[in-house]
């Protein structure tokens, strides 16, 4: 198995599991406290997207993380619009919607690998700006968090290897969105702790 396979399989499993954190915390607490509704609906339609792409570039690695991981970010919105937040949350997710419909349809996989890298900054920043300006952060999950940073870092790596400049994009963008997340979901931790003290 060559190297970038190897990263593949890692990268796979990462996407697997995710977002599984961030769903079992709403599933848990019945909260949504801090979770942006649009970056996960956002993140399962990029992650569908990227998922078409992997078929249409012969990359099956692709295909069966980013599907999945799509999966369930359609589950950690739906959950999270059933306890608590607003369906009047989803701005940028119909917008992206149409936008990769309409890159895939006017380029198919070159009009997609021309969009999905950025698409990881339309996806995140709706989470950072909750994360700055909501009070309490205590239903995001900092696990799915930390897994992002290491998504951006294996698909990074995979990309490198495999000379892929959509999925290198996504990556660098990707470890840096996360990390600034993880940043402010432990300030806010730190807060709590101060704050029971």
């Amino acid at each position: 198995m060559t190297i970038t396979a190897c990263l593949g399989v890692v990268g796979t499993f990462i996407g697997l599991v995710r977002a599984l954190p961030q769903l079992l915390s709403v599933l848990r607490s019945r909260g949504a406290l801090g979770v942006s509704v649009d970056t996960a609906a956002t993140s399962a339609i990029v992650g569908f997207g990227w998922a078409t792409y992997g078929l249409l570039t012969g990359q099956p690695f692709v295909s069966l993380a980013t599907g999945a991981s799509a999966v369930v970010f359609l589950l950690i919105t739906i959950f999270s619009l059933c306890y608590g937040r607003k369906l009047a949350e989803l701005k940028i997710a119909p917008l992206w919607f149409m936008v990769l419909c309409i890159g895939t349809w006017l380029n198919g996989e070159h009009g997609l690998g021309f969009i999905l890298p950025v698409s990881i900054l339309v996806s995140n920043v709706p989470q950072l700006l909750v994360a700055l300006k909501e009070e309490s952060l205590v239903d995001l999950s900092l696990g799915t968090w930390l897994f992002s940073i290491s998504d951006g870092s294996v698909w990074g790596l995979y990309a490198l290897l495999a000379g892929d400049s959509a999925i290198l994009i996504f990556g660098i963008l990707q470890f840096l969105t996360s990390g600034l997340i993880v940043l402010l979901k432990l300030m806010d931790m730190g807060k709590v702790r101060q704050g029971a003290v």
